[in-house]
């Protein structure tokens, strides 16, 4: 009997590096994309092609994709936020184009500094471009589980949002829990919202662990079907326009998860392990994976490694 197979989406060097203070060399970000190629994951959410003045840790995408190892079958995906973010992300030959628009009008502003209406505007301007040049089109929805502003997101925000990018040929989309905000309930409430009216639209779950319940949502997320999720090498990450977020689920601890539930990624997790810990040190400070530090359940340790009691 087959597995099945669950998609990864890497996003730490992009949800996490833009939470950084200091500029991450660019010579850094191509190594840790490249050797997260190497281990096996398909799809990279590499950078963002934001106004450098935004953020100006993401400054250097265009050379990011310039540098990394393009090979077949492995997809590079850069966030737009608008026309003129699509255009350079066309010209620097990325695979996938990302929009995004916040769930809640409050993030839409402090993360866009435009009104859901305006955003939905912009979109519109960037799905021409993206055909122009032959590029997969995805979309993305921040605060889709909760805003730290409003509370709950109104579910009639979400559809509202999911139809504009249906109504563009938008047929995948990811819903991030932009500050941790989500848990079981509310997944399951927001995800079955969406395939009742848009069944044919393919779900990707984006967790935080800021509440501690990120896996537990995966979990879920399983459990009703969902098969893509994005998730951040070492858990890396958080928004820097909404206050309280803190790190991403972790890539290497989401992959330990899938292989001991029976689930199928086609990931190196003894690879993914390491490209965590070369993260770890290039940030310099210890990062949240649990994997990177005590390894898979049943790597065995010899007996003279650890103190005995002695009574």
């Amino acid at each position: 009997m087959s597995k099945t197979f669950v998609k990864i989406t890497e996003v730490g060097t992009r949800d996490g590096f833009q939470a950084e203070r200091e500029f991450i060399p660019t010579a850094d970000k191509v190594a840790v994309i490249d050797a997260l190629i190497d281990a096996g994951i398909s799809s990279v959410e590499a950078t963002s092609f934001v106004s450098p003045r935004a953020l100006p840790q993401l400054a250097d995408a265009a050379d990011v994709l310039a540098q990394i190892q393009r090979k077949p079958g492995k997809e590079i995906a850069v966030l737009v936020p608008n026309a003129r973010g699509a255009e350079r992300a066309a010209a620097a030959k990325a695979d996938v184009m990302v929009g995004f628009i916040s769930a809640s009008e409050s993030h839409c502003k402090t993360n866009l500094n435009k009104t859901i209406d305006e955003a939905i505007a912009d979109f519109a301007q960037v799905v021409p471009i993206a055909e122009q040049w032959g590029i997969k089109m995805h979309g993305g929805l921040a605060t889709a589980f909760g805003c730290p502003f409003e509370g709950d997101v109104p579910i009639e925000n979400i559809l509202k949002i999911v139809g504009a990018y249906h109504s563009y040929g938008v047929r995948r989309i990811g819903f991030g829990d932009t500050t941790g905000m989500a848990t079981p309930p509310v997944v399951t409430r927001t995800v079955d919202a969406v395939r009742n009216k848009f069944p044919d639209m393919q779900l990707a779950l984006h967790f935080h662990n800021t509440r501690g319940v990120g896996l537990a949502n995966v979990m879920n997320g399983l459990k009703l079907g969902v098969t893509e999720y994005e998730s951040s090498i070492a858990g890396l990450g958080g928004c820097p326009f909404a206050p309280g977020a803190t790190g991403n689920i972790c890539t290497e601890d989401l992959v330990y998860l899938l292989h001991e539930c029976g689930y199928e990624t086609g990931i190196d997790l003894e690879k993914l392990i390491a490209v965590a810990q070369m993260v770890e040190k290039m940030m310099g400070r210890q990062l949240p994976g649990q994997m990177m530090k005590a390894g898979p359940r049943l790597k065995l340790m010899s007996m003279d490694s650890v103190r005995r009691a002695v009574g």
